[in-house]
């Protein structure tokens, strides 16, 4: 099997699911585990990491990123702070959740992705730090 036909694969999963709560993401956590295998890439891993938090809970994703969060080729990918902070979120953190959504607006990254960033740490920093008469 090549990487292809695993990448179809998890594509094939994701449009055949009814709906999102739906999805297999066992499976697509065993494709991503295939696709490492045959492509060592932090991104595959990170990837995976979101696959296995769908599958297992945000601590399980949370896990998983670590052993790939100071991978040089990540340093600056807006996409792993990102994703370390909706799970930081999801775990119940929302301070932490706020730091790594800082972190990845300090990335480059398109604007659309850039505005959802700011709206999700205004929310979060609204939420640790709320407004209102004492």
């Amino acid at each position: 099997m090549t990487a292809w036909h695993i990448e179809a694969g998890i594509a094939a999963a994701h449009a055949t699911a009814p709906d999102f709560a739906s999805t297999d993401w066992a499976y697509i956590a065993n494709l991503y585990d295939q696709l490492y295998a045959l492509n060592p890439s932090p991104v595959i891993a990170l990837n995976r990491a979101v696959a296995i938090s769908r599958w297992k809970g945000a601590r399980e994703g949370l896990d998983a990123i670590g052993t790939i969060e100071g991978h040089p080729a990540l340093v600056r990918y807006y996409l792993l702070p990102a994703t370390l902070a909706r799970l930081w979120l999801e775990a119940g953190d929302a301070a932490r959740a706020a730091f790594y959504y800082s972190r990845a607006l300090a990335c480059e990254c398109p604007p659309a992705e850039r505005r959802f960033l700011e709206r999700q740490l205004e929310k979060q920093a609204g939420e640790a730090y709320p407004t209102g008469s004492c």
